[in-house]
């Protein structure tokens, strides 16, 4: 005869999915906006956040400046520095201007003193930082091993659970970019956070890789200051500050940042080459990406890049992954190596087959609406796009067709050549 399992006292009870109470409205502002804009409003009670990145991008100090800010609309927080000591901290938060009462810190790495800690406590907002240094003395391994991660993870889950208190944890990430530890920690957790950016500049960007609340297609926008984060509300107009008119190799692309639209300046430099391969260089865009639409402008817009370095760029220190850049990169790349420039009031919006031929690119619409927003009166695009008011359409079929709209043609690089 089977065994009869034995039935817990603290089974939960099934109830109709109508009675349950919604935790959207209850949702706590961090008070740093582009943050509250990935989170779609801020950090819901129960909730794991994990925040990660890079050495050196800010991870630390975006966590201050949001516990600062919601310690002061009084929420309750505990920081649990397990990298740096109280005082580091304390000089952390006093140069950023988030010396909150209601802020409180301890410097441990023991799992059993973070949770004896939150008993004493009782926070509304627990941040951990970083989740590879604590651990757990009763289990096998050293910090930031397998095994000690995921446990310590899931014990963390479960406290947030239990007690409805939003549990943000710092994690590192490895040089190829990856979440250093088990991946079951990006499983576990009900958001994933990357923030990101150039050492070289002042960007730095915030993207939810995972959001269970809310939208993954926002993008947070900051620039590193001598007092902290400051949250950059008009990127656009910040990226084309510095650009200089009537450049040859230089066009604006509006691009798309999940659901943001953004206006970046794509820059293109053409120099002779005596090498017997010519070198092609890439930043802020995929290296594969312009390699083809070099070969595309070879074959089928005669625009000749055999024997030349080409350079291609995203001025500002945005990275572009999208094929809705790649007419921009094209007539940048032609109107280097021409050496004539293209005019100041337009941009340009496409993806570009292998026949040359141009294809919509997504949400061409909004787009649209941020260059005619930022002043700019005409657009190079597809012929399939719709039109949107502001902004005057030059509709193309194709690459070769482009880089006639805007004064480019094969006799004009003979005569350069």
């Amino acid at each position: 005869m089977p065994m009869a399992r034995a039935a817990s006292t603290t089974m939960p009870t099934a109830v109709s999915i109508n009675l349950i109470d919604p935790i959207g409205a209850q949702r706590r502002a961090t008070g740093v906006p582009e943050l509250d804009r990935v989170l779609d409003g801020g950090l819901v009670p129960g909730s794991v956040t994990l925040l990660v990145g890079e050495p050196g991008m800010g991870k630390s100090t975006l966590m201050l400046q949001a516990l600062g800010r919601m310690a002061a609309d009084g929420a309750r927080c505990l920081l649990v520095s397990a990298e740096e000591s109280c005082e580091q901290v304390r000089m952390r938060a006093d140069r950023l201007g988030v010396l909150e009462p209601s802020l409180l810190v301890v410097s441990d790495t023991s799992l059993h003193n973070v949770l004896a800690q939150v008993d004493a406590v009782a926070p509304d907002v627990l941040a951990i930082d970083s989740i590879q240094t604590v651990h757990d003395p009763e289990l096998p391994g050293s910090p930031g091993s397998v095994t000690q991660v995921r446990e310590c993870a899931q014990r963390l889950v479960r406290l947030a659970k239990e007690r409805g208190i939003s549990v943000v944890l710092v994690g590192h990430v490895t040089k190829d970019g990856q979440l250093a530890g088990p991946r079951a920690l990006e499983h576990v957790v009900d958001t994933v956070l990357q923030f990101e950016g150039d050492r070289h500049h002042a960007l730095r960007m915030l993207r939810a890789l995972k959001h269970r609340f809310g939208s993954t297609h926002e993008l947070g926008l900051f620039e590193m200051g001598e007092v902290g984060l400051i949250d950059v509300p008009d990127p656009s107009a910040l990226f084309l500050t510095d650009r200089r008119a009537g450049l040859p190799g230089s066009i604006v692309a509006p691009v798309l940042e999940g659901a943001r639209p953004l206006l970046v300046e794509v820059q293109a430099l053409v120099n002779s080459s005596t090498a017997p391969m010519p070198r092609r260089s890439a930043q802020g865009l995929e290296s594969s990406r312009l390699a083809m639409l070099l070969a595309v402008l070879d074959a089928r817009a005669g625009v000749s890049v055999a024997d030349v370095d080409v350079y291609a760029s995203v001025a500002g220190g945005v990275r572009v992954i999208e094929a809705g850049a790649d007419l921009a990169v094209a007539i940048a790349v032609a109107s280097a190596r021409i050496g004539v420039a293209v005019p100041d009031d337009l941009v340009a919006i496409g993806e570009i087959g292998l026949g040359g031929e141009l294809r919509q690119a997504g949400q061409t619409p909004r787009r649209l609406a941020e260059a005619a927003r930022l002043g700019f009166r005409r657009a190079i695009v597809p012929a399939s796009s719709a039109g949107v008011e502001g902004i005057e359409l030059i509709r193309v079929g194709s690459v070769v067709e482009a880089l006639a709209a805007v004064g480019l043609s094969v006799d004009q690089q003979r005569a350069a050549s």
